[in-house]
């Protein structure tokens, strides 16, 4: 939302800084360079913070930047709030796909979708809502903008001009104000949360599980994170600059009025934005190379059937259609491939963000020049059919790296570790059950040796009494004599029975 609210309140900026539209473009520039550096520095950042304070800073950031945007009355000081917006946006695209890989490893397919699903749907609300907060200002305004120069804001007003001049700015700041003020809020309360989870110290786990992944690298690692540099490069750049050229296409070559060129463009979003929904659903039951596949089929046959047979309307309808619905999934799906083979860091996350960076600065701006050399030639359908002819091959060279012998070999190497350690661990088990046993039977044998005494003490005091006992006393003794000859201690006889036996005669 904090990007593509920047469109519809695009003329109220200019006329709040006193200068024409066609002046300020260099805050779009502003923007992208603090985008790419916030990608650096956030894929850096990431391997060495905590992921939720990181990412909480970042949304902290962007607040700030909403929050002064409405109010700036310097273009410098707007090209700067627009550098830390986009520096905020770098740092959280990279972190948010990377803290989604960490907390759900394996099963990021969906959550990865679904992530990416909430840019399409903040870039759907965000022009409504700043429709809402324009009102009905925008029959006023836009003329302001219009025939607003620096001459006339520098020229010495009167006393009531000036005075209608600051009701005029109170109006422009009162009328797009609370378009930014909304989002900045509900980032700062979306900001609250990660601070609540930084608190709860939860990224510990993410941290262990990256120290535990470190030797699990692909032997082809940096050329997978190369190729998958070069493969969002030409993809996003290719989305970009469909969307962004393909309503003067309609109006110049299909020859469409306005209304209709619009519809075409919304045609392409609304499938692109449909498509990521639904794929949230599809990334639980299919594999993402699986996804990634039908992708760039999909857009290699849409890109096809529009470079070639664009002149009929059915075919550009349907064309671009399947042509957004088919590059809806490739991102996310991307990262979520690339983790199954290799691990994916903060670094790596850094160097596809980037590449789409410059996917979306430089293929829409080659395209842009090459269209004004050469008019007659739809350079936008070609472009479409180039970059998915590239994704077409780059995909297979990278599904060959990351299933090769080698990657198969460093995984049953790491098995192999594996087996060893449970080993390992089961003759500690075995060791430790056998000194058990023995420490058992140890103690059953003095229990032995502990009764055999009691028993013989116990004779020998009998033994002792008989001679003073009566006869009764003496014809209980037999049974005892029986219980000791079953006893192993005196199974060899004894003094006691002796004398037992002595005593017997004399009485008889």
């Amino acid at each position: 939302m904090s990007i593509a609210v920047l469109g519809p309140t695009f003329p109220n900026l200019a006329a709040n800084v006193h200068k024409n539209v066609s002046d300020i473009y260099y805050i779009f520039v502003g923007r992208s360079l603090g985008y790419l550096g916030g990608s650096v520095v956030g894929g850096v950042l990431f391997d060495w913070m905590n992921a939720h304070l990181l990412l909480a800073l970042s949304m902290f950031g962007t607040t700030v930047g909403l929050y002064g945007i409405p109010w700036c009355e310097k273009s410098l000081l707007l090209t700067v709030l627009m550098s830390v917006i986009g520096a905020s946006m770098g740092i959280l695209d990279t972190g948010g796909n990377v803290l989604a890989l960490n907390t759900w490893g394996a099963e990021a397919g969906p959550h990865m979708q679904a992530l990416h699903f909430s840019f399409a749907v903040g870039a759907f609300v965000a022009p409504i809502l700043a429709k809402m907060a324009l009102g009905g200002s925008k029959s006023q305004e836009l003329p302001v903008a219009e025939h607003t120069n620096q001459s006339v804001w520098r020229s010495v007003p009167t006393a009531p001009a000036a005075s209608a001049g600051s009701a005029l700015k109170h109006r422009l700041g009162a009328d797009f104000l609370w378009s930014y003020v909304v989002i900045g809020t509900y980032l700062l309360f979306v900001s609250f949360f990660f601070f609540i989870l930084y608190s709860k110290g939860s990224s510990a786990r993410d941290k262990s599980k990256a120290a535990l992944q470190k030797g699990m690298f692909a032997k082809y690692h940096y050329a997978l994170i190369t190729l998958l540099f070069v493969f969002f490069l030409f993809y996003v750049g290719a989305e970009v600059t469909y969307g962004s050229y393909i309503f003067t296409y309609a109006k110049v070559f299909a020859e469409m009025n306005e209304n209709e060129a619009a519809a075409l463009n919304s045609i392409f979003w609304g499938a692109f934005a449909a498509c990521r929904g639904v794929a949230i659903f599809c990334a639980a039951c299919l594999y993402p190379g699986t996804m990634i596949l039908l992708s760039i089929i999909g857009s290699a046959l849409s890109s096809l059937c529009l470079a070639f047979f664009a002149q009929y309307p059915a075919s550009l309808w349907v064309g671009t259609a399947v042509y957004g619905a088919s590059m809806a999934t490739i991102f996310p799906s991307g990262i979520s491939w690339i983790e199954q083979y290799t691990v994916v860091q903060g670094k790596s996350a850094s160097l596809f963000v980037i590449g789409a960076a410059l996917g979306e600065m430089c293929i829409p701006a080659a395209v842009g020049y090459l269209q004004g050399r050469f008019h007659h030639v739809p350079v936008v359908m070609y472009t479409a059919l180039v970059t998915s002819a590239m994704t077409f091959v780059l995909f297979p060279l990278m599904y060959k790296l990351a299933t090769s012998p080698a990657g198969s070999d460093l995984k049953e190497t790491s098995e192999s570790e594996d087996r060893k350690a449970l080993l390992s661990n089961s003759g500690l088990n075995e060791d430790e059950e056998d000194e058990e046993d023995a420490g058992e039977w140890n103690e059953a044998d003095f229990e032995v040796i502990e009764m055999n005494d009691t028993l013989r003490n116990s004779v020998i005091e009998t033994s002792r009494k008989i001679p003073g006992d009566s006869a009764a006393t003496v014809s209980l003794q037999p049974p005892l004599d029986d219980a000791l000859c079953d006893s192993p201690a005196v199974a060899g006889g004894s003094p006691g029975r002796k004398n037992v036996n002595v005593d017997r005669e004399k009485n008889d």
